[in-house]
């Protein structure tokens, strides 16, 4: 019930449908269980010599019946079809405005493809199961209870025979669900991996192909789709018992309606049972059973739809571990960060820290540098200070206020991130750009990109800005991918700029003629940068290094090197220093633009 309750908040407009549908279909059952009434009540005028005019009057009135059954029919399809369409719109709806809210921590309970196949494949099932529910769940038992009870008025003892069958149909049924709804359960989340690895595959195909792995992703691909093709084969095994169980309940009741009824007619010779109510049993028995058969299709699709419905509900009823304040801070001072006494793990249960005990003070304006080896949780650090994650222990503040205070949106577009991973979204350049600032000019466009250094290729393109980006980015380089991230990023006027290792594809003359813009053109904003490179942070106010999620050191380029192995080591891997001069020497290899790919 609770998982009803919470999908039907989505019917919203399609109410009206949703409700028209079960009133017609109420209404086109009770036509139908009345014409047998009437055809039997035909036959028995015709057996007794009626004239035409009798005949005739029936025939309209049966003409009549059929034309409202069909006139029901029709709108009763076309609600139940507009209800169970719109239904699954708004629930796709729900889902993506939910997924939008939520923090990186309900994103990675869920994982992305996981939510991609409830948006798809469960939606689906669930919509097919409304569909059926409002329709055909309302007549079948509308016509079954209207069957049965003009079934005794016209067969009388004989009509016991179908209650007789309702208890076989009954235990069947609850066998088989309680055999199918784990199985289920289990193959959705096997759905789930399956997509998962499409996913990673298809974002890896460039990999794929450089070390010819094309056949062993097949292979994995294959075992994962029959590892799901054999349990799905399980549940529809199970379930196909619905079918023969239905029919062995079917042909029992004809043959006895058959059998008895024959005899019965002619025994008595008409008086206790008469050719009319015989063809209305025959014609009730089809429908009682009809029925029946409908029930099981319902059984079926709502068994086969029950663990989708709960995979959707616990989406929408997931709560976003970020929320804001009852009272929030809608103006970020400056762009100064404090870290105090600051512990973070990723979850609850987790047994030990990302980062712990992280005590740090950042002037507004300071350009910070940091470095670490793999795995020193550089990322996680910088994550905090936008709130993409909540701190375990300890406190983060920007412009000397707890980040935890402020409104979400404020203090992102306060806070601009270049992440790791860059992401473009098919679109045009400048369409891409204006998520920064959906109001910028072409000016603050053009500027913004001549500060990341992506004017000068831009230009390059026949169409400029308005050269047209493929999904994911993939018709530009990294470097080039990388500079309009953080062009887009600049286009926020941010009191606060974190680039995460995003200069990372390009050559060290563009990194740090980027460096250089920033230093004359954003002087105020307080910039933050994660690099793999000592050149990307040397000149930075103060470099930190991160190790095992601990502060090992900080201090400007000339103090560690003069006193910090880990960052002299790192220093001398990327130089070659000789030793007759001592001069310095860059190791790093100087891209060209065509290269940058």
């Amino acid at each position: 019930m609770n998982v009803v309750r919470t999908l039907s908040k989505s019917i919203r407009e399609f109410r009206i449908p949703a409700i028209k549908s079960p009133v017609f279909v109420v209404l086109e059952s009770l036509i139908e269980t009345i014409i047998p009434f009437v055809t039997a009540r035909l036959i028995n005028e015709i057996k007794a010599g009626c004239g035409m005019d009798t005949i005739t009057k029936y025939g309209l009135v049966l003409i009549a019946l059929a034309m409202l059954s069909l006139t029901f029919g029709v709108v009763a399809g076309n609600a139940s079809a507009t209800a169970a369409t719109g239904f699954s719109r708004n629930l796709r709806k729900d889902i993506f405005y939910k997924i939008q809210d939520f923090s990186f921590e309900n994103i990675d309970r869920f994982q992305t493809s996981s939510l991609v196949t409830r948006m798809t494949t469960d939606i689906q099932n669930v919509q097919m199961a409304f569909m059926m529910l409002i329709r055909i769940g309302f007549r079948a038992p509308v016509m079954l209870i209207f069957s049965f009870a003009t079934a005794f008025i016209m067969g009388g003892r004989m009509a016991w025979i179908f209650v007789a069958v309702i208890p076989i149909l009954g235990i069947g049924l609850f066998s088989v669900i309680r055999m199918v709804m784990p199985l289920f359960r289990a193959v959705f989340k096997k759905y789930d991996a399956l997509n998962d690895s499409v996913q990673e595959n298809v974002n890896g195909m460039r990999v794929v192909k450089s070390f010819v792995r094309e056949e062993y992703e097949k292979e994995k691909f294959n075992i994962a789709a029959t590892d799901v093709q054999k349990d799905f084969t399980r549940a529809e095994r199970i379930l196909a018992f619905n079918n023969p169980l239905m029919q062995f309940c079917l042909y029992v009741v004809m043959i006895f309606v058959l059998s008895f009824g024959s005899y019965t007619i002619i025994s008595t010779k008409g008086v206790a049972l008469d050719v009319g109510q015989y063809s209305a049993l025959l014609t009730y028995s089809f429908q009682i059973l009809m029925s029946l058969m409908m029930v099981s299709m319902i059984f079926v699709m709502v068994t086969l739809s029950a663990e989708s419905a709960e995979r959707i509900a616990e989406v929408l009823r997931e709560e976003s571990t970020l929320t804001n304040p009852p009272e929030p801070v809608m103006d970020v001072p400056d762009g100064s960060i404090d870290f105090e006494n600051v512990s973070f793990k990723y979850s609850k249960k987790a047994e030990r820290f990302v980062l712990s005990d992280i005590d740090l003070h950042i002037r507004s304006g300071e350009t910070i540098g940091i470095i670490g080896g793999t795995g020193s949780s550089k990322s996680s650090f910088i994550q905090l200070i936008p709130r993409l994650y909540d701190v375990t222990e300890g406190v983060v503040k920007v412009g000397n206020i707890d980040v935890k205070n402020y409104d979400l949106k404020t203090l992102r577009d306060q806070v601009a991130v270049v992440l790791q991973k860059n992401v473009l979204f098919s679109g045009t350049i400048k369409e891409n750009l204006r998520w920064g600032n959906p109001k910028a000019t072409d000016e603050e466009i053009i500027e913004a990109c001549r500060l990341a250094q992506a004017d000068e290729f831009v230009q390059r393109f026949p169409d400029k800005y308005d050269t047209f980006i493929t999904q994911g980015g993939t018709n530009v380089s990294g470097g080039q991918k990388q500079r309009l991230c953080i062009a887009r990023a600049l286009l926020k006027k941010p009191k606060v700029l974190i680039l995460d290792d995003s200069t990372s594809a390009v050559d060290t003359k563009t990194d740090a003629l980027i460096r250089k813009g920033f230093k004359e053109f954003i002087p105020e904003t307080t910039k933050i940068i994660i690099a793999q490179r000592v050149s990307s942070v040397e000149d930075a106010d103060r470099i930190l290094i991160l190790k095992g999620g601990k502060i090992q050191d900080i201090g400007t380029h000339e103090e560690l090197l003069s006193r910090n192995e880990t960052y002299q080591d790192l220093y001398k891997a990327q130089n070659k220093i000789t030793e007759e001069t001592g001069d310095v020497v860059s190791a790093s290899v100087e891209n060209t633009e065509g290269g940058e790919r």
